[in-house]
């Protein structure tokens, strides 16, 4: 169901106020989908979500199925540390109109492998297709291939985002639940990722390079895989760059390098440094991106 190019969309702020900029994400989001995406996916990691009021990600999620219009899929970012929350964000996402949500491991609890499938289901119940979200460098628990295959018992639990670092788990998961289609949580897994029986990537380098990740999947699905590894080796100092700083700090320099938005992030996260926007500007600039 989820498959390809999904982007995990930046959220740019204005400049005065740190407010949500809704024209310069209608234009980046628009961007995306004219680059042939796959998926966009607001509100998760990439677009700050634990900064972002419920309100914001209403807005950006009725933004992004407008830009979609039925050339891309929105996966709505819904989970939180909370079930109860979660599930109320999910029911705001359907009233949307969203293609599916994108639910993380409740972060800070460090719940049981039975909290996770339980919190993962609860959420499920909502109605729309859920990618689960297994980030454990940013929630201190790690959801198990085990744990995600036996949560997938449940019918609206299609895919994965898996961003442990490692590509182990993909494989896993594939034998485990070959149902789930499973993306990669990062960019240097991508086509690791495919050449293991992936589904695609939730890219925060497509921010950037939109085209030329699209390009990257079509060239494996096209099966030419020299030419989506020299796609993947040009990329490559991109996706180093990209996370030289917590993410999303590095990718929010290269938006505002290149004129998509603001420098502006929400605290506690700061702006770049000047060595990440300099690292940014000549990785964009031999990428002929700006």
């Amino acid at each position: 169901m989820f498959q390809g190019v999904y982007v995990a969309t930046a959220t740019p702020f204005k400049e005065a106020c740190g407010k949500f900029d809704e024209t310069a994400y209608m234009q980046h989001v628009q961007r995306l989908v004219d680059a042939g995406v796959h998926g966009l996916v607001p509100a998760g990691t990439t677009g700050e979500s634990p900064n972002l009021s419920d309100e914001e990600k209403r807005v950006m999620f009725q933004i992004c199925v407008a830009a979609a219009k039925g050339r891309a899929k929105v996966v709505a970012g819904v989970g939180t540390n909370s079930t109860a929350g979660s599930v109320k964000a999910a029911h705001l996402a359907a009233d949307v109109g969203v293609d599916g949500l994108l639910v993380v491991n409740p972060y800070y609890n460090k719940p049981t492998q039975a909290g996770l499938k339980a919190h993962f289901q609860a959420v499920a119940n909502v109605g729309p297709p859920v990618m689960l979200y297994n980030i454990p460098s940013r929630t201190g628990v790690n959801a198990a291939p085990d744990t995600i295959a036996e949560a997938a018992a449940h019918k609206n639990i299609v895919a994965v985002k898996e961003a442990s670092g490692t590509i182990g788990p993909t494989v896993d998961i594939k034998q485990l639940a070959p149902r789930l289609d499973v993306l990669a949580g990062d960019d240097a897994l991508f086509l690791a990722n495919l050449a293991l029986g992936g589904d695609g990537v939730v890219s925060v380098a497509a921010n950037v390079a939109p085209a030329e990740m699209v390009a990257l999947w079509d060239a494996w699905r096209a099966g030419d895989p020299t030419e989506a590894r020299t796609i993947n080796n040009r990329l490559w100092p991109l996706f180093r760059a990209l996370f030289v700083e917590t993410n999303p700090i590095p990718v929010k320099a290269g938006l505002h390098l290149m004129g998509h938005c603001k420098k502006d992030i929400r605290l506690p996260l700061t702006e770049a440094t000047d060595e990440t926007v300099a690292r940014m500007k000549n990785v964009l600039t031999d990428l002929k991106l700006m």
